[in-house]
Formats: structure tokens, sequence, C-alpha cells
């Protein structure tokens, strides 16, 4: 039996209908930051200065000892490393009172949260630019010391020449770099932006090794770790860098000391009330400065966007 069309519906009884606002707020998705975790991390925190002083000792070599002979004495003049902690940043909100009464506690946790990833989100982008300066590069967003991504041994030159998609054979001789300049083995990664991951999902010698679980059970993915190849660990981030021209992208096979971050304060967060706004301030902030520590540790490729 049919009953009608007068029904109470969503129109008619909207006056009764609450608004509801989820008490999770779902903020855009987070670019995945690797560097930070990745490169050496020296804490300047409590110290006062502007300017970190790291050694850099030139190495010795074994000399020969002859019979009734003095030794072979060694004397070089040493240098240093300066990381300039210049970089002071911050985030910041007013949150006027008829919000903080009106709005769920999700808000003040979406902002706290956006505070964090948005102050790590420039550390990263600061420690992955050194890699414009890898291979005596002149440190801008030309990249005058990166090589193609598909053989690892043609330079590249911004405006040019188009990156390649990255090949084992450019790895391969990635890794020979560093091998030709006495890079430690261990301690070693590749970084690489997006377009990079899905060339090497078609690399043999990656999948092969890929998925390989880690001694006494677990899995290698870990904070954008993708898998590892020939000894080195991959890791893949939207947050590479962009050359000047903007159809490429930039992976990066370092090693750990090629750069360094020297954090004098790390995330710091403050809230004062400002009567004059009725409104609550809040404040995130941090200062630390960035320097590449071995221009031989890295290798830069340019490789499509």
């Amino acid at each position: 039996m049919a009953l009608g069309s007068n029904h109470v519906t969503k129109t008619t009884a909207d006056k009764f209908i609450p608004e509801i606002w989820s008490d999770e707020i779902i903020a855009a998705y987070k670019k995945q930051l690797v560097a930070a975790n990745l490169f050496s991390k020296m804490s300047f925190k409590g110290k006062k200065g502007d300017t970190l002083h790291i050694p850099k000792p030139t190495r010795g070599a074994a000399s020969l000892k002859a019979a009734a002979t003095q030794v072979t004495l060694q004397a070089a003049t040493e240098t240093e490393v300066q990381v300039l902690v210049n970089k002071h940043y911050e985030y910041s909100r007013l949150i006027e009172d008829i919000v903080e009464v009106q709005a769920l506690s999700s808000l003040r946790k979406f902002y706290t949260d956006d505070a964090g990833y948005a102050l790590a989100k420039q550390v990263d982008t600061d420690l992955v630019q050194l890699g414009r300066g890898a291979n005596s590069g002149d440190g801008t967003a030309a990249y005058t010391g990166a090589f193609l991504g598909g053989d690892g041994t043609t330079a590249y030159v911004d405006g040019t020449t188009a990156g390649t998609a990255i090949t084992d054979a450019a790895i391969r001789r990635s890794i020979q770099r560093l091998d030709d300049q006495d890079v430690p083995m261990t301690d070693r990664f590749l970084i690489v932006p997006p377009s990079a991951r899905n060339s090497l999902m078609g690399i043999a010698r990656f999948t092969e090794q890929a998925f390989v679980g880690e001694v006494g059970g677990g899995n290698t993915i870990r904070n954008g770790q993708i898998g590892d190849i020939y000894g080195v660990k991959v890791f893949v981030t939207t947050n590479a860098d962009t050359p000047t021209t903007t159809t490429n992208r930039i992976a990066l096979l370092a090693h750990k000391d090629a750069f360094v971050l020297a954090e004098q304060m790390g995330v710091r967060s403050q809230t004062q009330y400002k009567q004059e706004y009725l409104g609550t301030l809040f404040t995130s902030d941090m200062l630390y400065g960035v320097a590449e520590l071995r221009d031989g540790s890295a290798v830069a490729l340019a490789v499509p966007a």
C-alpha cells in the first residue's frame, strides 16, 4: 500500500538535524620525508654562537720503515667545515576565542601536527638541496655536478639535457664513484622521486632484493625505504629536489657523512594569549644549519619528473 508523498525527510526536518564536524581533521597527504633521518646530525643545543666548526683532517699514509733510519713523520695542515646555524623557521596561528570555544579539539591537534610537518619538510628540503653542490657542483639549482640517470656517466646540462629514467648501469656507475673516493661501504643510501621508483620496479636486480625480510623477521619497508640494491638502501620521497628545469627531478646516491644537520634548537612550541585580538597565538619554531661535509660522498642523478 502506497504511503503517499508526505514523508519526513532531511530537507523537511533540517532544523532538527545538528551540524556534525568530524572529530578528525584529514590533512593533505603528507610528503614522505627521509633525508633528515639519513644524513649526519650534530646537536648544537644549549651552545652559544652561530657557527659550528667541524675538523676535517687529512688521511695519512703508511710508510716503509727502513732499518736504522728514522720513521717518516707526517704533518698536514688540517682544515675544517663550518656550519652556519642561520636557519630560523617558524609556523604560527592566531586562534580567536570564538573558534577556541566552538571548534572541536581536533582543530588544535591538526595545527600542532601541521606545524611539525611544515618544519620537518623545511629541514628535509635544505638537506636534499645540498645535492646541488655534489661532485663539485656550483650549488645552484642547475645541478652542474649531476649526471643523467640513464647511464650515470653523461653530464646533466640543465635546460638542455632532459633527465633520463634511472637504470641499473647508472646505479652501478654511481656506486663506483663513491668507491673511487674511498667512501665507506656502510651507511650508503639512494633517495629517489616516485618517477624513479617506477623505473626501479622494472630493474630485475632491484625486484629480486627489494622486499627481502630483515634478520629475525620483519620487513625492510621503514620510513620510506622500499628495498635495497647492491647493498644500498633505497628510499622514495616526493620531496626530491627539482632542478631549474622543472621537467626533471633529482635522485641522490649518498653516504651518511656527505651532509650534516646541526640543530641548535629543536622544534619548540609556545602559546600566548593576545587580549587585543581575543585569541591565542600558537607558534612553533626551530634553529639549525646544514652543510656539505664530504663532496665526493654524494652523486646526483637527473631523472624525469
